[in-house]
């Protein structure tokens, strides 16, 4: 169940126990707001969670003609966490993962008060090159689910392809990255693409298929090549993948089961490619 708005929800502080005698009996000819769909009932430290069905019209407060129990105080847990924000899909999603199998009370910012019940994650792989580490696009997707603009809970599973480890895979007397900022090292010598340097060994480079062509325009030579490029190392399954793509200038593209962003994507940019990802999906 996602996150609903606090304005659908109402707080109620009862003294007759959280059974399900007591709860009839304190439901007996009670009314609701019109905007209210959901009851919290609060007892001492007890919680209980309901779904109430209302007579409707016209009229502000609507008499409650039934009910179903989302949650007994047994199954229910209240947290307080003046930091949470609590329409936030992702960060309920990772606190409800605390607590396996509870529904959750949340009261956070400005003491609004919201529920998790039985919120399903969407899985999402994040497949970047490091360094840097974290990967850019990991922290994107981050920022992403951060912003309260994703309105999905999202699960992200990190996967890193890492440059530093290809250095297993070069057998000539030095070694080319794309970009100096990188940081990469290695116990041989090291050129960077970006730097347009001048060669005086026999290199290979480390990089994508855009590195490959801008190196043989510069160099107008064949250039020993271990491919590092995101879009080749997707595993053939079904899981949502969100790459960098140095094809896709500005926006996003969705290819099946993958989401492409540019390399130099924004924070926007990557929540709407997930968005678009999620909803081909469903």
């Amino acid at each position: 169940m996602l996150p609903i708005h606090c304005k659908d929800l109402s707080v109620r502080e009862v003294s007759h126990p959280l059974t399900p005698e007591g709860i009839a009996q304190g439901m007996a000819s009670k009314k609701a707001y019109v905007r209210s769909d959901f009851l919290v009932l609060k007892n001492g430290e007890d919680y209980a969670v309901l779904k109430i069905e209302k007579s409707g019209g016209k009229e502000l407060f609507q008499s409650i003609l039934g009910y179903d129990v989302i949650s007994y105080p047994e199954d229910t847990i209240f947290i307080q966490d003046p930091s949470m924000d609590i329409l936030n899909p992702s960060a309920l999603l990772r606190l409800s993962m605390q607590h396996p199998g509870k529904t959750l009370v949340v009261e956070g910012v400005f003491s609004h008060v919201n529920f998790v019940h039985g919120l399903e994650p969407l899985h999402l792989r994040v497949l970047d090159n490091i360094p840097p580490a974290p990967s850019k696009l990991s922290c994107l997707v981050r920022q992403s689910m951060d912003s309260g603009f994703l309105d999905l809970p999202i699960l992200p599973q990190v996967v890193d392809i890492d440059m530093q480890e290809k250095l297993e895979e070069v057998n000539t007397e030095a070694v080319m990255f794309p970009c100096k900022v990188s940081g990469l090292k290695a116990d041989k010598p090291v050129y960077f693409l970006d730097q347009a340097p001048q060669l005086t060994h026999d290199v290979t480079l480390i990089g994508c298929h855009l590195s490959q062509r801008i190196f043989e325009s510069l160099y107008r030579k064949k250039v020993p090549f271990v491919n590092v490029c995101p879009a080749d190392f997707i595993p053939d399954d079904d899981v949502p993948t969100i790459i960098k793509c140095c094809k896709i200038k500005n926006g996003h593209q969705i290819d099946g089961n993958v989401a492409k962003v540019p390399w130099g994507a924004t924070v926007p940019e990557v929540t709407r490619a997930i968005e678009a990802l999620f909803s081909r999906s469903e």
